[in-house]
């Protein structure tokens, strides 16, 4: 039996590394060819200094880890309109109430208790799997496996069922309905070499079923890749970790407003590109470059080639139920505008260059929610000078009652254009978002073109139980300009102006029964009572939606 030398196999592991650290230069230098801007250089920049690190650095063997502390993990951001959970004691599952189990706090669980979670799968922290006497469940044996005493590796994955019921489906002028089904399947597996290296691979398969109108992109995609990427550690610095992340991965951010995983879709929505990102205790900063990646439901999805998406996003959390965001955001996009979309100013999704520099606080004080974000917009757009902005604001309340009632009072603005023949372009444009939370779930308004007063009510009749009531009163911005639906596709206008700007009001009731740890039930019903400006463009539309989702993970 040959035994190999020790500093031999580092050596040979450093010459590993440095080959592949110079495949990711390789791959940032499209990026830094299409950009020639500073915060690209930053991934070639990482690179170069990793791979110099890990060839001077100590023996990476001879280092002892904590799995207690690793692998990191990102915490999700909270989003715009966040609830609180309620603290217990209590029965924090249908399963805690059958088998007589009251505790006294929530249980420690790396899957938060609803049907939907925009939290990517690789962001799951199951670290207290290493703390002795942890709550034991069926599914440990695929977690966090030692392979020795430098090599874990993990297992997961998840699905759903939802049956979808539309009434008059998308606005459409023929008042069709549209029922049908999906199924979402996910499987994923993690392998992490001490805090140094990882390599993240999960599968997705989307199917949809008994549709009465042609499924939308974000309904089907066949057996494909939703993540596959690597991580290398760049280093350490202010008692945090910065590392470089190469390959398909999904982004989140936020609010969510503008870059989200849109876990309502089917499909769920990834990238592919380059990122690095460092994390402190009291900051986080990321750098990104990134296509988004186009679904192809028969064939293996690729990056949009048109599109590139650079962002720089700051996280200042070093107060106590406070987080400051800051960021700045550029997305070019060579996509052609056909002349019929050019000459009725339908010219959003394409040829154009948009920066989108933008802050937000959040916190909670006490019994007070809060949060007010602002995001600016500029650049060029079929040769129209853009300039536009967007506004969220909101102010919320825990009521100190039983069943743990909250409720917010919010205002969202997004500007809209008033002639596009003018030279300039006001529409904002809302990127990549979790529109659906913020707009009602029935996807007709988006974050452009509109005035949105609405009001959030949420409910635990038991801990296990979410209740939630949503109230939005709908009006375009300007009346001139599209509507816009939750894709940002304009969908009505009246260039006129005379089919007025009040678009509707909408109630939204959601209902999620938290099973257990792994399972969760979803109910909801929307509708959307059409104002002025739906009525005299789409006459006897009434929109309405009924679904009930089984979500399970593991």
């Amino acid at each position: 039996m040959h035994i190999t030398d020790p500093a031999e196999s580092c050596s040979s592991q450093n010459g590993w590394l440095k080959k592949y650290l110079v495949s990711l230069v390789d791959h940032t230098a499209e990026a830094a060819r299409i950009f020639r801007k500073p915060a690209v250089t930053v991934f070639i920049i990482a690179a170069a200094a990793s791979g110099q690190t890990w060839a001077s650095g100590d023996n990476p063997a001879a280092v002892q880890v904590d799995w207690t502390k690793a692998p990191p993990v990102t915490a999700p951001p909270r989003p715009g309109i966040f609830v609180k959970p309620p603290m217990g004691p209590g029965y924090f599952s249908l399963l805690d109430l059958v088998n007589g189990h009251e505790r006294e706090k929530p249980p420690v669980d790396p899957f938060p208790p609803s049907a939907l979670t925009t939290t990517p799968a690789y962001d799951f922290d199951f670290r207290y799997l290493e703390q002795p006497g942890h709550e034991k469940d069926f599914f440990d044996p695929v977690k966090r496996i030692h392979l020795g005493s430098d090599w874990l590796l993990s297992f997961g994955g998840s699905f759903w069922y939802r049956y979808m019921h539309e009434t008059d489906s998308r606005l459409n002028a023929a008042g069709i309905n549209n029922d049908y089904y999906l199924l979402r399947t996910r499987l994923h597996a993690d392998l992490w070499y001490q805090d140094r290296f990882r390599l993240f691979a999960e599968m997705l398969d989307a199917r949809a079923f008994g549709l009465d109108m042609p499924s939308l992109a974000i309904d089907r995609n066949r057996t494909d890749m939703l993540n596959l990427f690597a991580d290398v550690k760049l280093g350490q610095a202010m008692d945090g970790s910065a590392y470089l992340r190469v390959g398909r991965q999904e982004l989140l951010y936020g609010s969510q407003r503008l870059i989200s995983t849109l876990d309502w879709a089917n499909t769920r929505r990834t990238f592919q590109g380059v990122k690095t990102f460092w994390q402190t205790p009291t900051f986080n900063l990321d750098a990104f470059w990134v296509r988004p990646m186009t679904t192809e439901p028969n064939n293996f999805d690729n990056w949009d080639k048109d599109r590139n998406f650079v962002g720089l996003w700051g996280t200042y959390k070093a107060i106590p139920g406070q987080v400051l965001d800051l960021y700045y955001l550029s997305l070019i996009d060579n996509r052609m505008v056909s002349p019929a979309n050019m000459a009725v100013g339908n010219v959003l999704q394409g040829d154009s260059v948009l920066h989108t520099i933008g802050t937000r606080w959040v916190g909670d004080y006490e019994h007070i929610l809060y949060e007010l974000e602002g995001m600016y917009q500029f650049g060029r757009r079929s040769h129209l000078d853009i300039s536009a902005f967007s506004v969220a604001s909101g102010v919320g309340y825990q009521l100190p009652l039983p069943m743990n009632p909250q409720f917010w009072l919010r205002y969202d603005f997004a500007s809209g254009d008033k002639n596009h023949r003018d030279g300039r372009s006001n529409t904002f444009n809302q990127l990549f978002p979790f529109g659906h939370a913020y707009f009602g779930y029935i996807d007709q308004v988006g974050r452009q073109n509109v005035h949105d007063f609405n009001a959030q009510f949420t409910l635990h009749p038991q801990p296990w139980v979410t209740f939630q009531g949503q109230y939005h009163r709908f009006y375009l911005a300007n009346k001139r300009d599209f509507l816009y639906n939750a894709a940002g596709v304009g969908t009505l206008r009246d260039i006129t102006g005379q089919s007025g700007s009040h678009v509707g009001d909408e109630i939204d009731f959601l209902l999620n029964f938290h099973v257990s740890r792994h399972q969760d039930i979803l109910l909801g019903y929307s509708k959307l009572f059409t104002g002025e400006f739906i009525k005299n463009m789409r006459p006897g539309v009434s929109p309405d939606l009924f679904y009930a989702q089984y979500n399970f993970r593991f």
